[in-house]
């Protein structure tokens, strides 16, 4: 067994020593060990092989910052970065952390600026990252300041490579992962390309919550169709997503990473489930009601055989299309027990003004307390200190026993099994 211990003090040796100690359960991809939710040594190791490898992360939309000058704070895994747009039109990704010091020098969560300040000693940096200005470098009355020795261009940002892809911008710390349409998979590619056809966004909200569990729990949350058919009354009971409608639970060929729920949603408003089908879902009700018919009404605006698609895109991006409500969530990770939840609504420039208000009706479907989001918030929460406190030390996932990545099948957790294949071989697990 294997017990989370504190990193203060520790050196590099005694993390690797400890590391060493995680064994996998002898169920292999049938189990998962408690150790892998909860250590210390685990999460650090997890920013740096997998937030800080050789991955694209998720960190803005391109029409958040579409001018000279925009920028956008966000993550790269826990990492605070600075998304911004140069004078002549470029993108760019840098550390939101001082050269000088290690201040976070950014504490707006948009805005449009000339250059960069940091507020402990106003060293500045230009909209690309690099180092323009340091008080005093010379000292004052030939006393004091820089080496002689010291060039600016030697003491810019930490910057990241950056890519787009209709619009997405993703950032790596990586100069070996491969162009962003690869990575993606041709599989998750499709999908991808309906949600972000390469014309305009218009953003129309945000939420920003804490879930008090690990940041990997997400993704499994929506790579396990079995909850979505239990957990959920309104997707049951609506006909959003029940146990024999047409769905699947994809997993990325390539490397089982990624990966996409999909529901078609019955014409009924009110779902057609059988007796037998009812007596397996305690969330289903009967007498549940919608006051507004209008919530749930779908205007089919895509190519697509699905009305709902929830999208992983390894290792922080959630696209979500929920019927005509759209939306990106961004996981950031806050240490092994928690992590935020980041969530961009939005429609594009050339909806009418009928369709933005029918999305924003829609849109509560989503969002920290929205009629879907709170449950699984609370589930995910109920998981964590469930591992946390346990004695048993592994969770189970033997739905669809043997199979690894797709089903076809929603009472499945062969896509789960897929990501931590995927997962322990980074790891080195």
């Amino acid at each position: 067994m294997y017990q989370s211990q504190s990193v203060i003090g520790q050196t590099v040796g005694s993390k690797d020593a400890a590391l060493a100690d995680c064994a996998w359960p002898a169920e292999g991809l049938d189990a998962i060990p408690d150790w892998v939710y909860t250590s210390q040594e685990v999460y650090d190791r997890e920013m740096e092989r997998i937030f800080h490898g050789d991955t694209w992360n998720y960190v803005a939309l391109e029409t958040e910052i579409p001018n000279p000058g925009d920028y956008k704070r966000s993550f790269v895994g826990a990492t605070p970065v600075v998304v911004s747009r140069a004078q002549d039109g470029s993108l760019h990704v840098f550390e939101n952390r001082c050269a000088h010091r290690g201040a976070e020098f950014c504490r707006h969560s948009h805005g449009n600026a000339n250059e960069f300040v940091c507020p402990y000693h106003q060293w500045s940096y230009d909209l690309k990252g690099n180092l323009q200005g340091v008080p005093f470098k010379r000292g004052v009355n030939k006393a004091g300041g820089m080496p002689r020795d010291f060039r600016n261009e030697d003491h810019g940002l930490r910057k990241l490579n950056v890519t787009t892809h209709h619009g997405v911008v993703f950032a790596s710390y990586s100069d070996k992962v491969e162009p962003i349409e690869q990575y993606l998979t041709p599989e998750i590619l499709e999908d991808f390309n309906v949600a972000f056809p390469g014309k305009p966004l218009k953003i129309l909200g945000y939420y920003r919550n804490e879930v008090p569990c690990n940041w990997k729990m997400y993704h499994e949350n929506l790579k396990d169709p079995y909850h979505a058919t239990l957990l959920h009354s309104f997707l049951v009971v609506f006909g959003l997503l029940v146990a024999g409608n047409k769905s699947m639970m994809l997993a990325d060929s390539k490397h089982g990473r990624h990966g996409i729920m999909g529901s078609a949603k019955t014409d009924d408003l009110y779902a057609a489930v059988s007796e037998e089908t009812k007596k397996e879902m305690r969330s289903f009700n009967d007498g549940m009601r919608l006051r507004d018919e209008r919530f749930l009404e779908f205007i089919k605006e895509f190519d697509s055989p699905w009305s709902v698609t929830m999208q992983t895109v390894w290792p922080n991006l959630v696209v979500q299309r929920e019927m005509n409500t759209m939306g990106v969530r961004q996981i950031i990770p806050n240490g092994p027990n928690s992590m935020i939840m980041e969530w961009t609504m939005f429609g594009y420039a050339d909806d009418t003004e009928e369709m933005t208000r029918h999305r924003l009706r829609q849109g509560n479907l989503m969002g920290p307390s929205g009629f879907l989001g709170l449950e699984d918030n609370e589930a995910m929460k109920f998981v964590q200190e469930g591992v946390r406190r346990s004695s048993s030390n592994v969770n189970v996932i033997k739905l669809d026993s043997g199979k690894i990545g797709t089903s076809e099948s929603l009472i499945s957790e062969a896509a789960i099994r897929a990501m931590y294949q995927y997962y322990r071989g980074v790891m080195d697990f």
